[in-house]
């Protein structure tokens, strides 16, 4: 073997973004062991990140835009909101627009359902603005597209750890560091540059929980994910677009802490391996290639980066997007809303006895218990009749990469067999994208352990090896058609 490729890819593209930070004394409790209910102050700001795709010549297709937003979780009527905004602002097709979100706790839960609570009249106005500040992000970056670059990475990272922890001694699975766990450390980067070089962002794909902190954090946080973005942009410039990763069953491996010195670490790690694999990424339009021997002391091998051929490079302008939709079963013990909503008022009964007692410790346990039962009343008021979650994903070719964008959390062997099917392509996989429903997606081989992830699950066991096969199937299809069309080209 005599060259090297690096995954690249060529199109239109611009990057605009902003802070979005909620203010102080918002509804923040994420957290079922929270005593509080209001943020008190801000650990980092949140941002809003969108990133607008265009075919690049020759090939043809409609924008993408594409948004990551510095919450856990938004409601489906907000996301939706969002992307309407977007539409009506840039004429854009409603499926070309995709919201993601980084997944932090440090967040806060913004939802208008808990408006009734302290802080909780601040939600409305402050997501309504949201949108507003997104529609403007796009008519930005509609305005600056230009020809760009795409160059993809492959690192590694070992902050991400397992997270599904048999406690031996109670004889139960909690949701913790698994030191004997496997995780997957893969960190995928790609730097986005204009025709001058310039670097417009630099994507980083990582899956990892963005849970650092926890219950008793009561500042606004983007967990992690701040001081990655802080490291990474000091060096690069530009902007970092991170995109979250099938993590349902990997989280830091020190995390559930009040302390945002240890979030700050925990960024810093992931944000210096970012940089070691954008540092080693070859420059847009060329291949690694041996360039024969020179005599010296012995006969030294010389490698050379060099341009790449018409055909190749034609081939990097690739462009292809689809929505997919596949139908999970639901699974067959899943609760009513009638028996959540009896299991509720129980718990709300036993948190008001625990306050006249004035016992902390069982306050703080009860209303864990009713947090509980309200976000699975929110599940199943948001999950579609019949036998089935119709579950619609976002798939995208550019040139060398595959692009998938499910909803949901899903486990890290969804990304693993992907990136193993379609290897050497860059596989980038994000979820959380468009909707958090059905929640998490286990793989078989969890349920019946009463692990957390399984016990909230919506869709029946082998949901996800479906879901794996679906995709791969039409994947399989789309890229046999795009080798077969360059053949016929040729």
């Amino acid at each position: 073997m005599n060259l090297v490729r690096t995954p690249q890819s060529r199109c239109r593209a611009a990057v605009a973004w902003c802070d979005i930070t909620p203010p102080i004394g918002i509804y923040h409790r994420m957290w079922g062991a929270a005593l509080h209910d209001q943020a008190t102050g801000v650990h980092r700001p949140l941002e809003a990140t969108l990133l607008w795709l265009e075919p690049g010549a020759p090939a043809t297709g409609e924008p993408q835009v594409i948004v990551t937003l510095d919450h856990c979780i938004l409601d489906r009527e907000e996301l939706q909101n969002i992307r309407q905004a977007v539409q009506t602002a840039t004429s854009i097709d409603y499926d070309n627009i995709l919201i993601t979100v980084s997944h932090t706790h440090g967040a806060g839960w913004m939802s208008r359902t808990r408006s009734d609570l302290p802080g909780g009249e601040l939600l409305g106005p402050y997501l309504d603005q949201l949108a507003v500040k997104v529609a403007k992000l796009a008519r930005e970056a509609q305005a600056r597209v230009a020809p760009a670059n795409i160059v993809y990475g492959t690192g590694r990272c070992n902050l991400a750890a397992h997270r599904d922890y048999l406690d031996a001694e109670r004889g139960r699975f909690v949701c913790g560091f698994n030191p004997e766990g496997a995780a997957d450390d893969t960190l995928l980067v790609a730097r986005i540059s204009d025709e001058s070089g310039t670097t417009l962002a630099s994507v980083v794909n990582y899956a990892c929980h963005p849970t650092t902190l926890a219950w008793e954090n009561t500042l606004i946080s983007p967990d992690w994910v701040g001081a990655m973005r802080e490291v990474v942009e000091h060096s690069e410039g530009g902007r970092v677009f991170f995109l979250q990763g099938a993590s349902g069953d990997l989280g830091p491996r020190e995390g559930f802490v009040g302390d945002t010195s240890v979030a700050d670490r925990n960024g810093w790690q992931v944000g210096h391996a970012a940089l070691s694999t954008l540092a080693s990424l070859s420059p847009p339009g060329t291949e690694y290639r041996y360039a024969g021997p020179v005599v010296s002391g012995t006969s030294i091998g010389t490698w050379r980066h060099e341009s790449l051929s018409d055909d190749v490079r034609a081939s990097h302008s690739a462009w292809h997007w689809e929505q997919l939709v596949v139908d999970l079963p639901y699974r067959h013990d899943l609760p009513t809303i009638k028996q959540t909503t009896v299991e509720r008022e129980h718990w709300l009964a036993e948190e008001a006895a625990a306050r006249a007692a004035n016992d902390e410790a069982l306050v703080r346990d009860c209303r864990a218990q009713v947090e509980q039962r309200t976000r699975q009343l929110n599940r199943l008021n948001h999950l579609p009749p019949g036998h089935s979650y119709p579950l619609t994903l976002r798939l995208g070719l550019l040139g060398d990469a595959i692009w998938v964008f499910v909803p949901g959390e899903l486990y890290q062997i969804f990304q693993t067999t992907l990136r193993l099917r379609f290897a050497p392509r860059t596989v980038i996989v994000t979820t959380l994208t468009n909707d958090w429903q059905p929640g998490y997606i286990p793989p078989a081989s969890t349920y019946g352990y009463d692990i957390y992830q399984e016990v909230i699950a919506a869709t029946s066991a082998g949901s996800l090896e479906l879901l794996i096969e679906s995709i791969s199937r039409r994947l399989t299809i789309l890229l046999n058609q795009i080798t077969a069309a360059s053949r016929h080209e040729r």
